[in-house]
């Protein structure tokens, strides 16, 4: 049966998802098809975690003591819900603020049983300040976050020195953050925050090769094919 789309409710709720007045996101108009709305209303009473100015505790929410990685801003939920079937001894927690990709990995937790993936969808920088505890995290990724290319636009991207030593804070020693973009410019910056922070050390001379665990998108094949670069980052906290 074809899905019928419509609106996403999500574009009139942005207060409630950020008290920032300048974000790494906008939440454009965009449409929810009849599948992503209802595993969304059936399955985030499940899965979600409501965002709240508290530490929230994982291994509560999850059930059991295991490593926990967050991956801020997971799109669709496609490379989400394959990282977590192919780490099932790992629990990941997905930020995400629009509703459609929220539905969407909503629907591939149901269709898959996949039962180590929980759900927030919260602006990420608000989450990882109020919910998530210092030395608490096995591992970050940011994967593909919104380039911002103007130059004008450059304050909303997502990776800045201030986001990165909080991020850098939530890892336990020996922990990972795990960026990926496929916008050169960015890479270079990303580069040089990361490296910038005195908590983190690269585990490459500059970039690192694409972990096994990161699935490659069907658009970053395409690109690759065509010649583009895609550029992986991984720092360890000291």
């Amino acid at each position: 049966m074809t899905d019928h789309a419509k609106p996403d409710p999500a574009t009139e709720a942005a207060p409630r998802l950020s008290r920032r007045p300048i974000r790494s996101f906008v939440l454009r108009q965009g449409r929810m098809s009849d599948a992503q709305t209802r595993f969304l209303e059936a399955k985030m009473p499940e899965v979600g975690i409501s965002y709240a100015q508290a530490p929230v505790d994982l291994n509560a929410v999850f059930g059991r003591t295991a490593p926990k990685v967050v991956e801020i801003g997971f799109g669709m939920g496609d490379a989400t819900a394959k990282i977590a079937q192919h780490l099932p001894d790992t629990d990941f927690v997905g930020i995400e603020v629009h509703s459609p990709g929220v539905g969407n990995l909503c629907k591939l937790i149901e269709l898959e049983d996949i039962g180590n993936i929980r759900i927030i969808q919260h602006d990420a920088m608000e989450v990882m300040e109020d919910m998530i505890a210092p030395d608490s995290l096995d591992g970050v990724h940011v994967f593909f976050p919104d380039p911002w290319p103007k130059k004008r636009h450059h304050k909303r991207r997502l990776i800045q020195p201030a986001f990165v030593a909080l991020l850098a804070s939530r890892l336990k020693p020996g922990g990972y953050l795990h960026c990926a973009t496929d916008w050169e410019e960015y890479a270079e910056q990303m580069l040089a925050v990361l490296a910038g922070e005195a908590s983190l050390a690269n585990t490459a001379k500059d970039y690192a090769p694409r972990p096994e665990y990161r699935p490659l998108t069907r658009f970053e094949a395409r690109g690759l094919r065509l010649g583009h670069g895609v550029w992986d980052l991984v720092f360890r906290r000291r």
